[in-house]
């Protein structure tokens, strides 16, 4: 196990940070395109791809706390540090309330839960009509549905803010955080 440096992040950090951030762009993008297009077919899988992240979320987090956050490859000015600790910890509090919040929203508003066809929560149908399901709690799923929603919106600019500082370091700086973040020692 390598530990992060200045010159080089380690593997645990960079597979990581890649698999996270790869999936929860997918998730993002799906979740927009199926909130825009009612694409309603593409929501079992949605759910199965949010359930699969929760693993990678968890390590991450516990590496993160472990490991603590890697050390820059040169100092940064204050005001650098703070938004580079910002933008850090609202992708990273957002990739764990994201797919608590839709495994709540799903779960609790009565539309179970399925992981690749095994059934995790089950859809809580209505007796008068099938096609419809009944809350389990429409309280928690109402609270769940916002927060997935605002957690959403948070990674989606997160991720903005976090490649636009990224493309700052590699193309202002020419500092080597860019390459160091695909595994080159710098």
């Amino acid at each position: 196990m390598q530990i992060d440096t200045e010159s080089r992040l380690g593997s645990n950090t960079l597979i990581l940070h890649w698999v996270v951030g790869i999936m929860m762009i997918m998730l993002l993008a799906s979740g927009v395109f199926m909130e825009e297009t009612k694409a309603y077919a593409l929501y079992p899988w949605h759910k199965s791809f949010g359930v699969l992240i929760v693993l990678p979320v968890i390590l991450r987090v516990l590496w993160r706390l472990k490991s603590g956050w890697p050390p820059p490859v040169r100092e940064y000015k204050k005001s650098e540090k703070i938004l580079s600790k910002f933008i850090h910890y609202l992708l990273l509090i957002g990739t764990v309330v994201l797919p608590i919040s839709g495994f709540l929203m799903s779960a609790m508003g009565g539309h179970g839960v399925d992981f690749f066809g095994l059934e995790l929560v089950p859809r809580n149908p209505d007796p008068a009509n099938p096609m419809e399901v009944v809350p389990l709690n429409g309280s928690v799923a109402g609270i769940a549905h916002e927060l997935h929603a605002l957690a959403g919106s948070g990674i989606i600019i997160g991720v903005i803010l976090h490649t636009v500082g990224v493309l700052k370091h590699h193309i202002l700086d020419k500092d080597g955080t860019l390459l160091r973040m695909l595994g080159v020692k710098v």
